[in-house]
Order: C-alpha cells, then structure tokens, then sequence
C-alpha cells in the first residue's frame, strides 16, 4: 500500500455546522485513490475527528469494501449491535435498521463493548430524497458542555446497559453473537464482562457496566464515550415506549441504560444531554457517491430521520481495547 504527504490533499473546506468535507476526483480508479491518499486522509480525521469525502462516485458494494480495506488497517465484525445489519462481505455491512422516520441520536458505536472500533466507515451509495444524514459531534465538546455533577457521577460509577434478546424487537441472539448456542453465548459474555440470565420464556437479559468518560489512546484528550441517552428508554418515542413496557415490562425492554450502580437514569437528564449533542452536532446531507470517515472515540454520530430509499454502507475499522483509553472504573471478564 503506497504512502502520502497530508499536504497532497486539496485543501479541506471548513464551515461551521458541518463536518470536514474534502472534494475529491478518483477519476475512475476509486479504490486506487483511496491507497494513494490513505495516510493523508487518516491524518485528517485524527485532525478534525470526522472526514466527509465528496466525488469518489461510490456506487456497489465490491468497490466500497475495496476502499475501506485500503483505509483501514482492521476490519472488525459486528459483534454486540443493537439492531440488525445485512453483512455483504466480511466487515462490510449495511447501516443499522432502524425506522426511517425515528432519529438515531447520537452515540459512540460499540461503546459498551470490551472492543470497539476506532475508525467507523461509511459510504452512501443511494441518498434519500430528504434527511438521513449521519451527523456527527465532537467528544471533549460535549464532555466540557455537560453539567459537572453530571459528568463526575457518571466518572464515578461508569453507565449501565442492560438488554433483553428476543426474536421481535431489536437485534436478535444470533444477529447479536453471531451464534444461537447458549453455551457459546454464555462463553462470550463471561469473556466479555457481561452477566447474564436466561428467562423461563427462552430470552436472553444481560447487564455490563462499562466508562461513560475515556480518554483517547492517541491524543490522551477525555472523552463523553457512551451510549447512556440513546439506549436509554426516555430516548424512544413515546408509543414505543408504552407499547413495549406494555408487552414486556420495564425490566424486558430490549435495552436501556442506568447510572452504574443501578439507579434509573431520570428523563431530565436524557434530555439535557440529548440538548448537548444537539447543540454540537455537525451535518451535511449526504450525496451519492460519499464516503464518511470518523474517529469513533473523539466523534459521536448519529442517524436522522429521512424519506425515500436510503442505502449507507458502515464498516468498523481498527479495533481498541477499553483498557488501552484509560476508563475511569474497573471492568473484570471472567
């Protein structure tokens, strides 16, 4: 794989409220380009955290998984997810389901895994004809822009995420482990500090309590690094909600989040952080043909509501050990 100067780049356009974006011509040669300009491009998100690339004409699956095999050093399968993904090829998958017309608010993917992904991949083969964009927002931002007592429980005690696998709501036993053996699956969650009970009903309820606050392995910058208000029960539309305590109860929503020693998370506090997110978010509708790079730990990002067909391509690049970004709370696999 060739190398590059980060000055062989076209200068990046920088504008308030919208991500990085860098204006590219692969003439024809898109996973070439993409080799030749690796380091650069790299070198740009590490600067800015997130990297919008306009004119690379992506349009199939083959030639986008080309490009994110030449950009990322790892790519790591999608273990854990909250939602179901169509896989195209090893590491390569579709964005999460997810309903169009509900907002996807803003989180760090993966992050109460063990391993996450330190580079996400996107690549946007079809646009819809309104919405959708995956925007995105700056992690120390909104860590500094939180209220202090908030953030330091948080510090203190870390978040907890608790989940409940079945066949109708959310990612499924398989989609999720990749397996449906409950050996294989208890296997995973002891190594992966995550308790576990299965229910009389067949389902699967888990608990892992991970940092809310990590710092990056890089930069050593802290950062808001979780999911607590977008897997958190006040995050989804009302109806939603009412529907499924209704069928399950509010101990068998298929997932939630809670302070970590336990205590409910008040809708208060979701909504405060969701106001910060809104307030730093940064969004550019996509364009057919895009590609979106973001560094996973220093860049939330999220998924608007949209009308019409819309076909995103994600890939999680560059795997990250939780040990290795300093987390404020201990976290022992079995």
């Amino acid at each position: 794989m060739s190398s590059s100067s980060p000055t062989l780049l076209p200068d990046v356009d920088l504008r308030p409220g919208s991500p990085p974006i860098l204006r590219a011509d692969a003439a024809g040669d898109t996973a070439g380009w993409a080799a030749e300009h690796r380091d650069a491009l790299r070198a740009a998100v590490a600067e800015h955290g997130s990297l919008l690339v306009r004119g690379l004409g992506l349009r199939d699956p083959d030639t986008t998984a080309a490009v994110f095999r030449r950009l990322a050093t790892t790519l790591m399968p999608d273990r854990e997810s909250f939602a179901p993904r169509r896989t195209y090829e090893d590491g390569v998958y579709s964005s999460s389901k997810w309903p169009p017309n509900q907002q996807m608010c803003m989180h760090h993917e993966l992050s109460y895994a063990l391993e996450f992904p330190g580079l996400m991949l996107y690549a946007c083969l079809d646009a819809p004809d309104q919405g959708g964009a995956t925007a995105v927002a700056d992690a120390p931002a909104v860590l500094d822009a939180l209220p202090a007592s908030l953030t330091a429980r948080f510090e203190r005690e870390g978040w907890l995420l608790t989940r409940t696998y079945n066949d109708e709501i959310g990612a499924s036993l398989a989609e999720a482990f990749g397996t449906e053996d409950r050996a294989a699956v208890e296997h995973y969650c002891r190594a992966h500090a995550i308790e576990f009970a299965w229910q009389g009903d067949g389902s699967l309820r888990t608990r892992q309590r991970r940092s809310a606050v990590v710092r990056h392995p890089v930069t050593g910058r802290r950062c808001w690094f979780n999911q607590i208000a977008f897997l958190n029960e006040w995050t989804m539309d009302p109806e939603v909600r009412e529907y499924l305590v209704d069928v399950y109860g509010s101990d068998g929503l298929p997932f939630n989040t809670r302070y970590g020693n336990g205590d409910a998370i008040d809708e208060d506090v979701v909504l405060i952080i969701n106001e910060v997110y809104g307030a730093h978010t940064a969004r550019e509708p996509w364009h057919s043909g895009d590609l979106l790079l973001v560094d996973n730990i220093r860049t939330a990002h999220s998924r608007e509501p949209f009308e019409g067909p819309r076909e995103v391509l994600a890939a999680l690049g560059d795997p990250v050990r939780l040990t290795d970004c300093a987390p404020t709370i201990e976290v022992r696999a079995a």
